[in-house]
């Protein structure tokens, strides 16, 4: 089978593999769409150990959408010719494979297959190309799950959220909230491409290159109060970017009882005014991967058919050309997911 393999700081190859051999209780799975994460393009764009990790000489990728072509003797809950989506944590049966799952392999074979567990059902009205981005949605999605507050009669409705960061995983972020009952949402970035596509998916849009963020934001959400004096009254503010300055405003302008989501990729140790906050009652919390409960709110997002998700893939590339994939995935002005068509 053809393979993509990291070779270190920009250097990739196909190269043939033999087919695995299938156990009693595995299923081989061909991998159908695979998409770009940003970690993928860390490791690629700046060596081992920047992102994900990745062994030199490995395969990787682990966004994809598969279908099963063999299954072991042994395997009740799954048949050959359906649709799946490897979870990307267990489906080596291996936590420490999370980000060398194989997407940029034609095969992947899944030992000890159990079903919402390694492998997942991929509902039939999700089209191949967007089930291929079912795996950053599930980040964005826990993110916004974690922003939200929780009552008797399930999420409160009608409190408004600002997402730092429009790439899959802040736009997932962005649906996923209103998904789950935010009245307004708006995404903030740099790059004025991402944000045409945010905005066509019906999103309020702040370019940080152009706009004053605080000045938009109370123009839009309305007016609050902070310790320090008016503000804006956003209730969550999710970080999908990664910028240490969106903690800094947060603790300087959010508003009193608001709360901060870390979705982002924050290497650096960060001191916090904890007696600011306290008095401010603001809380801080981190989102990190996904659950079961994800996987199945993104699907239903999918296939509501409510947002044309589809239009957030702007490129796609076949396995030969993943060194072009790699950098086209990261030239943030001129692409937001790429994918790769696995299955011919």
């Amino acid at each position: 089978m053809k393979a993509g393999i990291y070779l270190g700081k920009e250097k990739v190859k196909i190269q043939e593999l033999p087919l695995p051999e299938v156990g009693d209780y595995d299923v081989l799975i061909q991998n159908i769409y695979s998409s770009i994460c940003g970690t993928d393009v860390a490791v690629f764009m700046h060596g081992p150990n920047t992102g994900h990790k990745v062994n030199v000489g490995g395969e990787f990728g682990h966004e994809t959408i598969s279908r099963i072509v063999k299954v072991g003797k042994e395997v009740k809950d799954f048949k050959v010719g359906d649709r799946v989506y490897p979870y990307p944590l267990y489906a080596k049966d291996d936590t420490s494979r999370a980000g060398t799952l194989g997407g940029f392999s034609k095969y992947i074979l899944v030992p000890n297959a159990k079903k919402n567990h390694s492998l997942f059902q991929v509902d039939k009205r999700i089209s191949d190309k967007l089930a291929s981005l079912i795996e950053p949605f599930t980040v964005g999605c826990r993110g916004a799950r974690r922003g939200m507050i929780l009552s008797g009669q399930g999420y409160v409705k009608g409190q408004n959220a600002v997402v730092f960061g429009s790439g899959t995983i802040g736009i997932a972020a962005a649906v996923a909230f209103k998904y789950f009952g935010m009245e307004k949402v708006m995404i903030c970035d740099y790059s004025a491409y991402r944000l045409e596509i945010a905005k066509k998916l019906g999103f309020e849009t702040c370019n940080l290159q152009v706009d004053d963020f605080i000045n938009h934001a109370k123009e839009y959400f309305g007016m609050a109060y902070s310790l320090n004096g008016p503000t804006a009254n956003i209730d969550c503010w999710l970080d999908a970017a990664g910028a240490k300055s969106i903690l800094d405003d947060f603790l300087k302008l959010g508003k009193i009882e608001s709360r901060f989501v870390s979705v982002a990729v924050n290497k650096e140790p960060r001191s916090i005014d904890l007696l600011h906050m306290t008095y401010a009652q603001q809380s801080i919390i981190g989102s990190g991967g996904y659950m079961k409960e994800d996987v199945d709110d993104v699907q239903e997002i999918m296939a509501c058919g409510k947002w044309n998700l589809e239009s957030m893939i702007t490129h796609e590339f076949p396995l030969e050309q993943l060194d072009q994939v790699l950098y086209k995935a990261s030239d943030v002005n001129n692409s937001l997911n790429v994918i790769i068509k696995m299955k011919k």
